[in-house]
């Protein structure tokens, strides 16, 4: 498999935007922007986040055993810059943008994130060149009058303009749907 043909096409698939942070310190904090994130499981509360192993944040993640997924809005966009390194701030000097407060962990949330989850490193796999990293969500936090930040196309998008949500209950929206499959 030809891995430029792999990445895009993995860039039609979107993904919601969050930025993973860590550190209990000011002056030593750090972090980065994901989209590679997911629940695990409810039973514990689980997330599966994946770390590229050259990022700043990976061996802090290892040496803490904590970090915070926070989810970002549409309006974090800069943000979401800033801790992918486009913007040429680096490690704690990123902090300067947002607001932020220590968490249950001791690590970095986003105050104003769309939802922030704090996890405890559980688990820990080793792949050629990302660290998928399992925490268990320790505290969570969440805004229901925001809309997400999704990447799609190598390019950042609100859902602002996407369609009424369509219910799995709403018989009406399914034969109106489906009916252009007969």
């Amino acid at each position: 498999m030809d891995s430029q043909n792999f990445k895009q096409a993995m860039r039609h698939c979107a993904g919601a935007v969050a930025l993973v942070t860590v550190g209990r310190e000011q002056g030593r904090r750090t972090g980065l922007t994901v989209t590679a994130v997911c629940s695990l499981s409810d039973d514990p509360p689980s997330l599966l986040v994946c770390v590229n192993r050259n990022a700043s944040a990976h061996p802090r993640i290892k040496q803490e055993r904590s970090f915070v997924v926070n989810f970002l809005t549409d309006e974090h966009m800069a943000l979401a810059l800033t801790f992918s390194g486009q913007k040429g701030v680096d490690g704690d000097d990123r902090f300067g943008f947002g607001r932020w407060a220590a968490g249950l962990t001791g690590a970095p949330v986003l105050e104003d994130a769309l939802v922030s989850f704090e996890c405890e490193l559980r688990q820990e796999f080793e792949t050629k060149t990302h660290s998928v990293f399992i925490g268990d969500v320790r505290d969570v936090n969440f805004r229901c009058d925001a809309h997400p930040l999704v990447y799609l196309r190598s390019a950042f998008h609100n859902v602002r303009t996407m369609h009424e949500p369509v219910l799995l209950g709403d018989l009406k929206a399914r034969k109106m749907i489906w009916s252009g499959f007969s």
